[in-house]
C-alpha cells in the first residue's frame, strides 16, 4: 500500500474569497455539461444531416470522452505542478476558441476536430478544479457534499444543454448554435477565473508526466476509478441512446417522450442537490448500495416491459443516480493528500472518460448488429448489475475507511 506522506495544510481562505471559488467552480461545472449531456438529444439531427449509422454517429460523444480521458491522465498532474489557476485558465482559454470555432464550418469531421480540442480543454480545467475543491474542503465528508452541490449545477447544465437544442431545433436554426453561447458563457468564466483570489499552493516540481498513470497501482485510486467507471457507462446509456430508443414509442404520452432527456436530468439534479441532507443521515456506502440496487431494477424492468415501461423508468432512473459520481469521485480524491489531487482526480476522470466513450460505442455497435438500439440497452444493464454489485460489496467490506480516516485535510 502506498504510503501516505503528510503535507502542511493549504492556508485558509477568508469567507468572501472560499464562496467566490465555490460559485466559480460551480459555473464551470454547468457551462461544459451544456455541450457534453446534450449530445444525445444533437445525435439525431447529426445523424440526419450527415446520413450516419448509429456506430458513426456515437464518435460525436465518444470523441471528447476520448480527449478527456487523455487529457486527465497525461495532463491531470500539471494542476500540482504548476498550480490550479494556470490550468484552470488553461483549460478555459482553449474551450473557448473551440465552441467560437463551430460558427466556422459544417463539415462532420471538422465537428470532430472541434470535439476533441473541448474534451482536451475539458480535462484540463476539470483536473485544475477538482483539485481545487478538496483544497477547500476540511474534511473528507465535507468534500463529498461540496462536490455534489458543485455537480448539482453541473447537473442543471445539462438541463439547459438539451432544452437549448430542442428549442433552436424547433425554430429552424442550427444546432451548433448552443457551443456558440457556451464559448460565450466561458469567455466571461476566464476573465473570473483570472481576476480571482486562489487558495495558497505550493507547487510539486517532482511529479512526472506518468504520475497518474502510476497511480493505477494504488489499490484505492484504481478501486474508485473502476467503480466509477461501471456507473458512467450506465449513465451515459440513458442521455446518449435513450432519444432514439423512445423513437419507436408509439403511445399516448408522446410529450414525455420527446422530453425524457430532461426529466432524467431533473431528477438527477434534484437528488443532487438533496445529496447534502441525505449525506448528514445516512452513511455513504448504504445509500449508493441501495440507489445502485434501484438503478438495477429500472433498466431491468424497461427492458423487460419494453419501450413503454422504458418511458418512466428510465428517466426515473436518474433520482438514484444522483449522488453516485460525485460520491465516489469525492472519495477517491480525498484518499489522498492535497499534492496528488491533481494526478488522482485526472485519473478517475480517465476512467470516467474511457468508460462514457467505449460505453455508447458498443451499445452502438451492438444496436447496428441486431438492427434496433434496444439490444444496446441489454448490455447497459449488464452495466448496472456490475455496478450494484460492487456497491453491496462496497457497504459490506468498508474497503476505504481505514484510508480516508487515515488522510488528514
Amino acid at each position: 500500500m502506498q504510503q501516505i506522506q503528510k503535507v502542511p495544510a493549504a492556508p485558509v481562505l477568508t469567507m468572501d474569497n472560499h464562496t467566490q471559488v465555490k460559485w466559480m467552480t460551480c459555473l464551470m461545472f454547468f457551462v461544459f455539461a451544456m455541450t457534453t449531456d446534450a449530445v444525445g438529444v444533437i445525435i439525431p439531427k447529426v445523424v440526419e444531416q450527415f446520413q450516419l449509422s448509429l456506430t458513426e454517429a456515437a464518435a460525436f460523444h465518444y470523441v471528447p470522452m476520448i480527449f478527456i480521458g487523455l487529457s486527465g491522465l497525461f495532463l491531470g498532474r500539471l494542476a500540482d505542478k504548476i498550480g490550479r489557476k494556470k490550468v484552470i485558465l488553461a483549460g478555459l482559454a482553449l474551450y473557448t476558441l473551440a465552441c467560437i470555432a463551430f460558427a466556422f464550418g459544417d463539415n462532420f469531421m471538422f465537428y470532430l476536430l472541434l470535439l476533441g480540442v473541448c474534451g482536451l480543454s475539458i480535462g484540463l480545467f476539470k483536473t485544475g478544479a477538482l483539485a481545487l475543491l478538496g483544497d477547500i474542503s476540511s474534511n473528507a465528508d465535507g468534500h463529498t457534499k461540496l462536490m455534489n452541490r458543485v455537480e448539482g449545477f453541473f447537473g442543471l447544465g445539462a438541463i439547459a444543454g438539451p432544452a437549448l437544442v430542442g428549442i433552436l431545433i424547433a425554430a429552424n436554426m442550427a444546432w451548433t448554435q448552443l457551443y456558440l453561447l457556451a464559448g460565450l458563457i466561458c469567455a466571461i468564466l476566464l476573465v473570473l477565473a483570472w481576476r480571482m483570489e486562489y487558495p495558497a499552493y505550493q507547487p510539486q516540481q517532482q511529479t512526472s508526466l506518468f504520475q497518474s498513470l502510476v497511480l493505477v497501482k494504488d489499490k484505492y485510486a484504481l478501486g474508485f476509478s473502476l467503480a466509477i467507471a461501471c456507473y458512467v457507462a450506465t449513465e451515459v446509456a440513458i442521455f446518449v441512446w435513450l432519444p432514439t430508443l423512445l423513437q419507436q414509442y408509439q403511445g399516448d404520452f408522446t410529450t414525455l417522450a420527446a422530453h425524457a432527456i430532461t426529466v432524467f436530468f431533473i431528477l438527477r439534479t434534484v437528488g443532487r442537490f438533496l445529496a447534502e441532507w441525505l449525506l448528514s443521515r445516512f452513511n455513504w456506502t448504504v445509500l449508493l448500495a441501495w440507489f445502485g440496487s434501484a438503478i438495477f431494477v429500472c433498466f431491468a424492468l424497461s427492458m423487460l416491459g419494453g419501450v413503454d415501461w422504458a418511458l418512466w423508468l428510465m428517466p426515473l432512473s436518474g433520482l438514484f443516480m444522483s449522488m453516485m459520481y460525485p460520491t465516489l469521485n469525492s472519495k477517491g480524491i480525498s484518499c489522498f493528500e492535497r499534492h496528488q489531487h491533481g494526478a488522482v482526480a485526472g485519473l478517475i476522470l480517465a476512467f470516467t472518460a474511457l468508460a462514457a466513450a467505449l460505453g455508447p460505442l458498443l451499445m452502438g455497435l451492438v444496436g447496428d448488429l441486431f438492427g434496433n438500439v434496444r439490444y444496446g440497452f441489454y448490455l447497459a444493464t449488464g452495466f448496472a448489475l456490475l455496478m450494484a454489485i460492487g456497491l453491496w460489496w462496497n457497504h459490506l467490506v468498508q474497503p476505504a475507511a481505514k484510508r480516508l480516516a487515515a488522510v488528514s485535510h
